[in-house]
């Protein structure tokens, strides 16, 4: 599934690696294998419909989603959509389970969701992440994460208001683009893209996005990334995420700087609308550091290699090293040791109170 809005958010689901895309009332037909002492399997259309109606419980609403399970049934993912908007962006939440021990239970939730058989797992933030151990209680566990996914809903989207507020001076935006392709402080990134990112941004095909400010630059990244492959584009996005966020601090850093220096500049010692003048300008008013580069925005970085294409080099192996440690199989080994452990234990204290007691009676 391609998610072709035009709000720039989102839930994105791929089935790619073996996973075949099921109905919710397939879900249904699924067996699950039965518990053991250590293991407790949920039922992947109870986690959805325990999802769907805490959800509903707060006034929220599932307005598109789409599910996939493993050819064995075992593992289930998910994403969906939901009635909460705002401004340039719609929430979504993602979910995984598996009946296998390969994996917990998760949430993650955000304005950009993706989600892939492959393990893939990226939101803005994960509100719920839990083992099948004994003590999982569904119900609480998915009450507790959607409050979570609620409560973030403002902070999200005061920092999207944010970025609308600060607008770009044609200059800056361009050396923002340039930093993030030439100066690779986005790794990986196609170089092939810079124009099309140049384009949507410039060249804008949705009115909302004519505004030249930040989350209009934003989203010019995130147009150009739909031409990639899906989980080229999934890993390049959430780089993106991180770049974005650093220039943003610094740009609002700059903006205060700005504004304060109006302020002195009326003598009045009120401090001026940023809405008045918000657009950030150079080269004039936008300080260079020591090192040439442009103080406010990310810094230049001697990468060596010039002529080494960056889309050949391997991505990091860190985030399958952490999906392979997630497994719980090795965390039900150590609880069963430790239950033998303590069961040796009690038996070895009954002995001993056992001897303890013969003796003291024939002592008598």
């Amino acid at each position: 599934m391609n998610n072709n809005n035009n709000d720039g958010g989102g839930a994105t689901l791929i089935a790619h690696a073996g996973a075949k895309k099921v109905t919710r009332e397939e879900l249904m037909e699924l067996p699950i294998p039965e518990a053991t002492r250590t293991h407790k399997p949920v039922a992947h259309f109870k986690i959805v419909e325990t999802l769907e109606e805490a959800l509903s419980f707060r006034h929220l609403k599932i307005v598109r989603d789409e599910y996939a399970v493993s050819n064995d049934g075992m593992k289930m993912f998910g994403v969906m959509d939901l009635n909460s908007k705002f401004s340039g962006g719609r929430f979504s939440i993602g979910l995984r389970n598996s009946n296998d021990k390969s994996m917990r239970l998760a949430m993650t939730a955000g304005f950009r969701v993706f989600v892939c058989d492959n393990l893939a797992f990226n939101g803005d933030f994960n509100p719920l992440s839990h083992k099948h151990t004994r003590n999982l209680q569904l119900i609480d566990s998915i009450s507790i994460a959607v409050d979570r996914i609620q409560r973030s809903f403002l902070p999200m989207e005061k920092q999207v208001e944010e970025m609308k507020t600060l607008g770009l001076n044609d200059a800056v935006a361009k050396l923002i683009i340039y930093q993030a392709f030439i100066d690779r402080q986005i790794k990986g990134i196609p170089k092939h893209l810079m124009s099309v990112v140049h384009k949507h941004y410039f060249e804008p095909q949705y009115e909302e996005f004519e505004a030249r400010n930040l989350w209009s630059l934003s989203n010019a990244f995130t147009s150009a990334f739909k031409k990639l492959n899906p989980i080229k584009q999934f890993k390049i996005t959430a780089k993106l995420g991180t770049f974005i966020s650093d220039v943003q601090d610094d740009l609002s850093q700059e903006m205060d700087i700005k504004l304060k220096a109006k302020s002195n500049a009326n003598g009045n010692g009120k401090g001026v609308s940023a809405n008045k003048s918000n657009v950030l300008t150079m080269p004039d008013q936008v300080p260079n550091t020591s090192n040439g580069s442009i103080k406010g925005l990310p810094n230049s970085k001697d990468f060596g290699y010039e002529d080494l294409d960056v889309d050949d080099i391997p991505e990091d192996a860190e985030e399958e090293f952490d999906d392979y440690f997630d497994s719980e199989e090795e965390d039900e080994h150590i609880e069963e040791l430790i239950e033998r452990l303590e069961r040796e234990e009690a038996k070895e204290l009954q002995k001993a109170a056992r001897i303890f007691n013969n003796s003291n009676l024939q002592d008598f």
